[in-house]
């Protein structure tokens, strides 16, 4: 994630001319961008089922939201990119009447909030802090310092930080705009400050957090060592794929040696055997397709008030402005999964989400320092269930012999009859320090047989050419409800870093 932040003179900073230069080209390929993800035409359709709703912002105040959380009093808490904490009641009344209260200022873009035990937890720029009322007035008087054992010299440099996990810990991600001290990788700053590198390899986070199994991933940028964005899981002891941070191992002797570089202009399934380390990517989102610059996500754990998809991941994108699902599964050791478009159309970047109690989906952003869609500076919305279920592929799972599709709606058998209704490509990304990838190694498994459940809503679909390492790419467009309805989204991409041993997987 590059956001401007301000005009820090540094060697890393780029003359103007450079900038301006850089800029035309990132704006056209933004250009590109939205005229591919208006291809998705499925803003009216998707209103039907989910409403955005605006929550109204003061004239006076600046809410480039980076983080949320929910108090326990039920108020909406803000961390904003200005350096503030607001807490907002009313955001999620019918319609929404928000008042705004500034508990805290004077910070430095937090992209992490979490409340626990009294105070708030928050990572911004430069520390992870504990900031606290000490007499109750309604503002902060006491802040105090967790953690800022890593360093900072350029603009670009943001830290980005999970929610407290069940113990008080944090894991903070960290990119790699400079050589400074652990840049580029993630830690874990428990409640007293300790700091435990626990990641190396990272490029440039925007979100980190658990799945619905506790598991703690980070949303990964393209660019170099990095063909298209992704969710990574952030394994302990692992290595995300740059290189750049090597270079801090000696000061994280709990990691072990360093790993050997990976051989640049290569393909991540073959650098896998290589270097031990290296782990893959679990969600590859095909560039473009399904978003340009992944940033934060939360777990429906809303137990059904959102509709069909409780305790899966749902991710912003600042670029483009959607808000996109993802299931995610461990096979044979390694965290796998599939993205599904799911909602655009929002006003501005989205930088953060968080579900409320009662089944919304907040979202937040700006759009200072990168082209992105949408009409808005900075906006506050709110995405709401209509009751009315989409017809939608739910989830896929990887079987040893190909894989299982799972929808929210009984599907027409006659469209299911055919095995070409189920139309699959698959490819990879290079795997070097170029930045992004074209989509390589393209081929076409083919559909050999199809299974319907007794209920209509479970496909199982027996597979030839399927390949470890290949993002799996389906139009399931032929496909009907019983009612005669298309898929919302006929799309979804499912990265297969691992297939199931035969008696494994999902039956």
């Amino acid at each position: 994630m590059k956001l401007k932040t301000g005009t820090l003179k540094n060697p890393l900073h780029p003359p103007n001319s450079l900038r301006v230069g850089l800029l035309l080209i990132l704006f056209s390929f933004t250009v590109k961008a939205e005229k591919l993800a208006e291809y998705w035409g499925t803003s009216e359709q998707e209103a039907t089922h989910y409403r955005i709703i605006d929550v109204p912002i003061p004239d006076e105040i600046v809410l480039e939201a980076g983080s949320f959380d929910i108090v326990p009093d039920g108020r909406l808490a803000i961390g904003t990119r200005h350096g503030e904490i607001y807490l907002v009641d009313g955001a999620f009344e019918d319609p929404p009447s928000p008042t705004y209260h500034r508990f805290a200022s004077g910070l430095d873009e937090i992209t992490g909030l979490s409340w626990r035990d009294g105070s708030f937890f928050i990572s911004q720029q430069t520390e992870v802090s504990r900031i606290t009322d000490l007499d109750g007035d309604g503002r902060a008087d006491e802040f105090r310092t967790l953690s800022d054992v890593w360093g900072f010299a350029n603009y670009h440099e943001f830290s980005f930080g999970s929610k407290c996990d069940p113990d008080g810990n944090i894991c903070l991600s960290k990119s790699y705009e400079s050589l400074e001290k652990f840049r580029g990788w993630a830690l874990k700053v428990t409640s007293e400050g300790e700091t435990i590198p626990i990641c190396s390899g990272i490029r440039s986070p925007c979100g980190v957090g658990p799945n619905a199994e506790g598991v703690m991933f980070y949303a990964e940028s393209q660019g170099p060592w990095n063909g298209s964005c992704s969710l990574k899981h952030l394994k302990p002891g692992g290595f995300m794929g740059h290189p750049i941070s090597f270079n801090w191992y000696d000061s994280a002797p709990n990691m072990g040696p360093k790993p050997i570089e990976p051989k640049n202009r290569s393909r991540m399934i073959i650098e896998r055997k290589r270097v031990p380390e290296l782990v893959p990517y679990a969600v590859v989102f095909p560039y473009r397709k399904m978003g340009q610059q992944l940033s934060g996500f939360d777990v429906d754990s809303t137990k059904g008030a959102f509709g069909p998809f409780a305790n899966q991941m749902f991710i912003g994108d600042f670029s483009l402005g959607v808000v996109m699902r993802v299931t995610t599964e461990k096979i044979n050791g390694i965290w796998q999964g599939a993205c599904y478009p799911f909602r655009e159309g929002f006003a501005t970047g989205l930088l953060a989400v968080q579900f409320t109690p009662n089944g919304r989906l907040i979202t937040g952003g700006t759009n200072r320092g990168w082209p992105v869609r949408g009409p808005k500076p900075f906006a506050l919305q709110r995405l709401d269930w209509t009751g009315a279920v989409p017809f939608e592929v739910k989830e896929i799972n990887a079987l040893p012999d190909g894989f299982l599709l799972t929808f929210t709606k009984p599907v027409d058998p006659s469209s299911t009859g055919n095995p070409e209704s189920f139309k699959i490509q698959a490819y990879t990304h290079i795997y070097h320090q170029g930045y992004g990838s074209p989509e390589v190694d393209l081929s076409i498994p083919q559909v050999q047989a199809v299974e319907l459940t007794a209920d209509s809503t479970q496909v199982r679909l027996r597979v030839n050419g399927l390949i470890k390492g290949h993002v799996h790419d389906f139009d399931l467009s032929a496909l009907r409800s019983k009612s005669g309805a298309p898929l919302v989204h006929a799309k979804a991409y499912y990265t297969l870093n691992e297939i199931p041993r035969s008696g494994s997987g999902v039956e």
